[in-house]
């Protein structure tokens, strides 16, 4: 069965590349999209789903934003299976960060050049935010450009969905993108941070080769 696997917002595969999958599952990596002047997300995600062959079963494995968008494609393309680390099932485990900048819509509001990440401050901010002991977060980001940058944090804001029984929730102990205590996951990584596909690879690939066993 083929695995489609979406990577979290602007990041490279890098982040999944330490995580051994389960020897069953063909893995298909989907490259991230960049978005059109003022595209809906909907049919962005209509764009990122064409690349998946329904005419066979298959499972969805997404990462951070790339969880949220999997959760879409399912919409259009129903899978078997439903994975997402370092996600959430619904708009209802956003965080208190998340649920302000809902409110304000201040991502929206912000200039497009505060996106940039090559910015001390925004790498300051996000390391802060996603992992403030991993010096080297900057390489696991392939696509800077600020404009999906920005697009993609008002996507995660504005995101609203009821939580679909078929996914399968992993998340860090320790994550402040996504808090654990907003959620009630199936695995938890003890210690993980954002970036827990990275630091504890050998949790998470026991924890697949359960769900896909």
């Amino acid at each position: 069965m083929k695995l489609y696997v979406v990577s979290g917002l602007g990041a490279d595969f890098k982040v999944l590349e330490k995580i051994t999958f389960p020897q069953n599952l063909e893995v298909v990596f989907l490259d991230w999209l960049i978005p059109s002047n003022h595209e809906d997300f909907q049919h962005y995600v209509k764009r990122m789903a064409d690349r998946v062959d329904a005419s066979e079963p298959f499972a969805l494995l997404g990462y951070s934003f790339g969880g949220i968008l999997v959760q879409e494609i399912d919409k259009i393309k129903p899978a078997e299976k439903i994975v997402i680390l370092g996600s959430i099932k619904s708009d209802k485990e956003k965080s208190r960060f998340i649920k302000f900048g809902e409110i304000t819509r201040i991502a929206k509001i912000l200039p497009e050049k505060m996106f940039n990440v090559k910015s001390a401050a925004i790498y300051s901010f996000m390391r802060k935010i996603v992992d403030p002991k991993n010096p080297k977060m900057l390489q696991y980001l392939k696509v800077t450009d600020p404009y999906y940058l920005k697009w993609g944090v008002e996507q995660v804001s504005n995101w609203k969905f009821d939580e679909n029984p078929k996914v399968i929730q992993i998340l860090g102990s320790k994550d402040i993108v996504f808090p654990v205590k907003y959620s009630k996951p199936d695995h938890i990584v003890q210690n993980g941070t954002h970036l827990f596909p990275v630091t504890q690879p050998k949790q998470v690939s026991k924890i697949l080769a359960e769900i896909f066993k």
